[in-house]
């Protein structure tokens, strides 16, 4: 554990870093940034991007990663709109890694389809805010066990660069771009053994917003995760 990380108490196994802490020398933030500067430049296929597909004889939880901090993101929801089920169990996480979970999320960049485009970094902050500002419902339960104040895990990036491919994840068009990001966010470290982590949040548009009746884009996700012996 990260000398800045203090021990989890009995109400808060498995360990979740606390938003104002450091982990392997990077905040909260500095770990968003890599999130999305790890996440916008992977391919389509091949394995599928993990904002497509989440499980794991379709993508591994390991594909990609590299460094103590492996990161996750999955779709929202199924196809026909119910709770999405992640299964990574079978793919073993080693002991001592990190798992930044990504909650409920988005970013603007210059590389975007609209509406979420735009080429300065105030543009892409007023966009991203503009749409953090309404996500609401945010949650996330481990092994059943509710994760306290997810609304404190709360962050927003600098301006920051990135490289995609052509197409990629948000765009027809990849190349060099800058974006920022704002979200929730949940860095874990969680003790040998198997674990059900579930979670997930709403956008939520009232009547006039986006159109004349109300918009909900919801977010449920469970994730089964194995970690290996210490």
């Amino acid at each position: 554990m990260h000398a800045s990380v203090p021990p989890a108490s009995n109400v808060t196994q498995p360990v979740v870093v606390p938003a104002d802490a450091t982990f392997a020398g990077q905040t909260y933030t500095e770990w968003e940034t890599a999130f999305w500067q790890w996440a916008m430049p992977l391919p389509l296929d091949n394995p599928p991007h993990p904002f497509s597909k989440c499980n794991a004889w379709e993508r591994s939880i390991s594909a990609s990663q590299t460094g103590n901090v492996w990161f996750w993101s999955a779709p929202d929801l199924n196809p026909d709109g119910t709770p999405l089920i992640c299964d990574q169990s079978a793919i073993t996480i080693p002991a001592g890694k990190a798992l930044f979970l990504t909650i409920r999320d988005i970013e603007a960049s210059s590389l975007d389809d609209p509406p979420f485009r735009s080429d300065t970094a105030a543009g892409q902050r007023s966009i991203a805010q503009y749409w953090f500002s309404h996500i609401v419902d945010v949650f996330c339960k481990i092994d059943g066990v509710a994760v306290g104040d997810v609304q404190a895990f709360h962050f927003l990036t600098p301006q920051f660069h990135f490289h995609a491919p052509t197409p990629w994840i948000f765009g027809s068009v990849g190349g060099s771009g800058t974006s920022v990001g704002e979200g929730y966010f949940l860095l874990l470290q969680l003790p040998p053994g198997p674990h059900t982590i579930h979670y997930g949040g709403d956008f939520h548009f009232n009547a006039g917003e986006l159109g004349p009746d109300p918009v909900d884009f919801q977010k449920d996700v469970t994730l089964f995760v194995t970690i290996g012996p210490s």
